[in-house]
């Protein structure tokens, strides 16, 4: 369009209102024409003519037709020279050179299209180590925040780059499942956090190993985890949500290959018979799993007392270090075998030394069978005998129970002792029989009744005997 001195054609510029504020005055009329084309008027800012502000011609190839200013190209602020788009988009990574430092800027020169600044802000941030090697020469990664700022440069940020990289290497570990060594770093409310690379990933309580779930019993996270800080931990990706800023990591899912590797590196090193300090990590119905120092073990049910256990939560807890002795290795399937009874002393040695038949002693009725009673020998409980359905009583018993109780304390009579197979059989029926009568006439019953103590290092025992025959039916199985 061309305008005049007196601005009396037809397309005039804007009025105050139309393309400036309310409170600043409308243009001054202007003796300098400003040729604008049609072409160039979308490729180019327009310009317009204020007050002691000269006017800004625009390149053109030719002169147009008079023409009204679009909304679309509504004038742009005074003085704002034209600029040519940007190469790069904020959120771009860019491979940069370092060209100039100084002790509150970093210049970095990006693909020799643009130059960016690494402010001060940044810079307070980054670890004395680091820093030192941010040499003038060395090339570095770097995140676009901003692709041109206020002064035409482009303002670029190392950490955010490393993050980013970090983003991209979290979302491959989750892809191929692979687990990442790393430190704990806090926890809050529901869990752990941990670093990933620059990243802070997150381990639910849920997602936590065995091990470590144990210690929520305590009321507040200080008290749950708060000496967990700085200790190692095997985690793997389970979510990467970049725009949400979520990244959720698993120890449980972790763990059992990490206990898979450290039990064949233990196995190589293992000694049958070796005793070694463990930590109660489960207890099952069949025994109790103890971590030997980076694998788990299995003590056996029958392998956890002299006396007889039920579950081994009668003898041990969750967490509880105890001394257990090496007693089987399976490298193909990589199992370890344990005892925790075989340190003790061996309580069927002292029935060997202070027990024989004949013997009276005092038994307290623990289990009732179809074929006999079990009693524990209350002088020595690591011991338990038989007392076969045949030697109740001397007339014809269907059931124990028609006789004795669990639970009932009885003066019994030993008849069988077989130290090899571990059996002790016990009469009820034959304590005052008659045929005992020169035994029970030279000892003093009291004696008999209640043998040498035993030595109080001996342990409980695991032990059911089998049904004994009586000595009238030497035949009798159990």
């Amino acid at each position: 369009m061309v305008l005049n001195s007196s601005g009396s054609e037809e397309n005039t510029l804007p009025e105050t209102g139309s393309g400036f504020q309310s409170d600043q005055a409308a243009p001054a009329p202007s003796d300098e024409v400003i040729v604008v084309s049609e072409e160039s008027s979308a490729e180019a800012p327009e310009s317009i003519v204020a007050d002691s502000v000269e006017a800004v011609s625009a390149e053109v190839d030719a002169p147009s037709t008079e023409a009204a200013p679009s909304e679309e190209s509504a004038p742009a602020p005074a003085g704002t020279p034209a600029e040519a788009p940007s190469a790069f988009k904020r959120g771009d990574i860019v491979e940069a050179m370092i060209t100039e430092t100084t002790p509150t800027s970093i210049k970095v020169d990006l693909d020799g299209k643009a130059v960016g600044t690494i402010r001060s802000s940044e810079i307070d941030r980054i670890n004395k180590r680091d820093l030192e090697n941010l040499q003038v020469g060395k090339k570095v990664a770097v995140y676009v925040v901003n692709p041109r700022d206020q002064e035409g440069s482009a303002v670029v940020s190392i950490n955010l780059a490393a993050e980013e990289q970090d983003w991209k290497s979290a979302e491959e570990y989750r892809q191929n499942q692979q687990a990442y060594d790393t430190r704990i770093a806090g926890y809050n409310r529901g869990g752990l956090i941990v670093k990933f690379g620059r990243l802070r990933g997150f381990v639910p309580q849920s997602q936590m190993n065995a091990e470590r779930r144990r210690a929520t019993e305590d009321e507040t996270p200080e008290q749950r985890w708060g000496k967990m800080v700085n200790e190692p931990i095997v985690v793997k990706v389970m979510e990467v949500d970049r725009d949400r800023n979520r990244l959720i990591l698993s120890e449980r899912m972790a763990s059992k290959e990490s206990r898979e590797k450290r039990k064949e590196s233990l196995i190589t090193q293992l000694k049958q018979g070796e005793e070694r300090t463990g930590r109660v990590v489960s207890l099952e119905d069949f025994g109790a799993f103890v971590d030997i120092g980076g694998a788990e073990g299995l003590v056996h049910l029958t392998e956890l007392s002299w006396q007889h256990v039920n579950h081994p939560r009668e003898v041990l807890k969750v967490g509880e270090e105890t001394r257990v002795r090496i007693i089987s290795i399976d490298p193909e399937a990589k199992r370890i075998g344990l005892s925790i009874k075989q340190l003790a002393a061996d309580p069927w040695d002292i029935v060997a030394t202070t027990y024989s038949p004949g013997q009276l002693v005092q038994g307290t009725v623990t289990k009732l069978t179809k074929f006999g009673a079990f009693a524990q020998v209350v002088d020595l409980p690591e011991i338990e005998g038989l007392i076969h359905i045949s030697e109740l009583s001397d007339r014809r018993v269907n059931h124990p129970k028609e006789v004795v109780n669990e639970g009932d304390k009885l003066t019994l009579r030993i008849v069988k002792i077989d130290i090899k197979n571990r059996r002790l059989g016990l009469s009820l029926r034959r304590v005052n029989s008659a045929e005992y009568l020169d035994i029970d006439w030279t000892t003093d019953t009291t004696q008999a009744a209640q043998p040498a103590a035993a030595p109080e290092a001996a342990a409980p025992a695991n032990n059911e005997p089998e049904a004994p025959a009586p000595e009238s039916e030497s035949g009798a199985e159990e």
